[in-house]
């Protein structure tokens, strides 16, 4: 297998405009669809709707180890800015909240036998929530991508994965920010069935880029790697700090850094737009 295009970005280039998040946009509308599971788990999700009446592209977009929802219930920094903008880019986002509906809190700090949840389950979640969009009339059913982010991303490698092509309706593209690649990496069986990208930070602690550059070697898939960036880099706003007490880290300590970095931000939003506009054709 030819090696994948690995790249280093320092910079964004300028090539392709940086949509901003809308400054006032309509709070996300909360929906209910089951998962493609074998008990048609019942879920809940939450809709952001660009303006017009389509129909639109849509991505499906799977939260974190930290769960969808705030202890307040309200969305987190990151999930808010990437709902915003891609629906100003004209792309409907569908949210499903793989925690809330099953009784789960947040399972960051939980050891990996002791999760509730899986990245794995997670994926039938994906899966039954692009179902839904495709039975909206305001969603172009050939038109469906999927992102996710850390626990997310993990659940976006399991959902892409050869052998398991859903019944319905199947994803254009997948972005998987800094995922988790070990245990894919360990399964001889596993590859990518669909255009799969992988976005992750250089310096990332939490889920190492390490496994990730070995899988990505292996099936010859595009792999961007942000230097100077740690989890979570692609949050708004979010100055790096150590988190503590973690269940799953790279090197077994619990702790890892988390938080923004500027330049890589610029270029992975710039990297998500290019890829969605690639796949789903945004462009007017």
């Amino acid at each position: 297998m030819p090696s994948p295009p690995i790249r280093l970005l320092y910079a964004i280039c300028g090539l392709l405009a940086v949509i901003p998040a809308a400054a006032h946009a309509a709070e996300p509308e909360k929906v209910a669809f089951p998962s493609a599971n074998g008990q048609s788990t019942p879920l809940t999700g939450y809709l952001y709707r660009p303006a017009g009446s389509g129909p639109f592209p849509a991505v499906v977009a799977m939260h974190g180890c930290g769960g969808l929802l705030t202890r307040a219930g309200t969305f987190r920094r990151r999930d808010t800015d990437w709902g915003e903008r891609l629906a100003a880019a004209g792309i409907a986002v569908l949210f499903p909240d793989s925690f809330s509906p099953r009784g789960v809190g947040q399972i960051c700090t939980l050891k990996v036998a002791d999760r509730p949840v899986t990245p794995f389950e997670r994926s039938f979640d994906a899966t039954g929530a692009a179902d839904w969009l495709a039975a909206q009339p305001l969603i172009d059913s050939r038109r469906i991508g999927l992102i996710g982010w850390s626990n997310g991303g993990t659940t976006v490698l399991w959902t892409v994965r050869a052998g398991a092509a859903p019944k319905r309706t199947e994803f254009k593209t997948a972005i998987a920010f800094y995922p988790g690649c070990r245990v894919p990496l360990q399964r001889a069986a596993w590859r990518p069935r669909l255009p799969l990208k992988i976005l992750i930070g250089a310096l990332d602690d939490w889920t190492s880029p390490v496994p990730c550059r070995a899988l990505a070697a292996r099936h010859a898939i595009p792999m961007v790697e942000y230097p100077d960036a740690y989890h979570g880099f692609d949050a708004p706003d979010t100055p790096v700090r150590v988190r503590r007490g973690l269940g799953l880290t790279a090197d077994g300590s619990g702790q890892a850094r988390v938080g923004t970095n500027a330049a890589a931000r610029d270029a992975a939003i710039a990297e998500v737009m290019a890829t969605l506009n690639a796949a789903l054709g945004l462009a007017k």
